[in-house]
């Protein structure tokens, strides 16, 4: 009874109440993910309106079918340059580091990387090789000889990867990061790889129907990637190395983009539903097996790195 009545009573904390207005603006981990989104896309129209103004122009420019390298280099790495600029500056806001957002630089070029591209090039040649075995594909002969051959490699190269750099930075860094921390990661993969679908057919006029079901097969797989390796390094891989070969060391339509300056010169004969037409074998049945397989071997056989993602908090 003595120790007893030497017990204080402790008297009960009341948690400060956060007001009503506050909490539609902030949550336990601080601003909202649809308000740092919505802040995040304001920021890229200031400058996104200023390259729209430019690119109007230059007539003529956005109706080209074929493209060359130095022209997608410069393109793509100029908006990659303004995206990597608005993540920064979201970052010092959020108070994270960059590499959070899916592109550690210490990782660049790097394991990963390589390995993402062997994937890339492997699903593309056996996409073709399956269109071979169907008829409706074969290749005719070289396209460049000589040192035509290294210029048109090294530029195709450098394209590609800022290629992938941007589209996989744009659809599945901060964003995907920002919008998995609100409703979880596999929806916002789901949300997303729809918009870079619907992206590629509202953009391209060229693409079908069938070739944008499969670039949304594409988004899954590269958010696979992402959420196994841990950064986007692998799908930015994937992403140069596929386009890589499809533009540059086979020679096929890609996204309705016309080689230019390939190594191969291919031919595609065939129904449209099973080339892909114009489109190229993205546009084609074929290719969303293909995804299948790759992502099924990719997880049987791909050491797993579970890469930090926030739990989701209301958005």
């Amino acid at each position: 009874m003595a120790l007893a009545n030497n017990i204080e009573t402790i008297e009960p904390v009341s948690l400060p109440k956060i007001s009503p207005i506050k909490s539609i603006f902030a949550g336990p981990k601080g601003i909202r993910a649809g308000w740092r989104l919505l802040i995040f896309f304001l920021l890229l129209s200031i400058p996104g309106a200023i390259l729209l103004a430019i690119a109007h122009g230059q007539t003529g420019a956005t109706s080209q079918t074929q493209i060359t390298a130095f022209l997608l280099s410069a393109n793509d790495g100029v908006v990659l340059f303004i995206l990597a600029g608005v993540t920064l500056v979201m970052g010092k806001i959020e108070r994270r580091q960059f590499a959070e957002y899916g592109l550690p630089v210490r990782m660049a070029l790097r394991k990963d990387f390589w390995i993402g591209s062997l994937i890339g090039f492997l699903t593309i040649s056996s996409t073709l090789l399956v269109m071979f075995f169907l008829h409706v594909f074969r290749i005719a002969g070289l396209a460049l000889h000589g040192m035509a051959i290294v210029a048109s490699l090294g530029g195709w190269s450098i394209a590609f990867v800022l290629v992938g750099l941007f589209e996989e930075f744009a659809f599945r860094g901060y964003v995907q990061y920002t919008l998995a921390s609100g409703i979880g990661f596999l929806p916002a993969a789901l949300v997303l790889s729809g918009l870079f679908g619907l992206a590629h057919f509202l953009l391209d006029p060229n693409e079908t129907v069938v070739g944008s079901a499969g670039v949304v097969l594409f988004g899954l797989l590269l958010c696979l990637f992402l959420r196994t390796t841990g950064s986007l390094w692998c799908a930015v891989g994937f992403h140069a190395a596929y386009d890589w070969g499809q533009t540059f060391f086979y020679g096929v339509p890609d996204s309705g983009i016309t080689p230019y300056h390939n190594l191969l010169h291919s031919v595609l004969s065939g129904p449209a539903w099973l080339t892909g037409g114009i489109v190229g074998p993205e546009g084609g049945i074929v290719t969303p097996f293909v995804l299948l397989v790759a992502a099924a071997l990719f997880s049987r056989y791909y050491r797993r790195h579970r890469s930090r993602v926030e739990k989701p908090n209301a958005m």
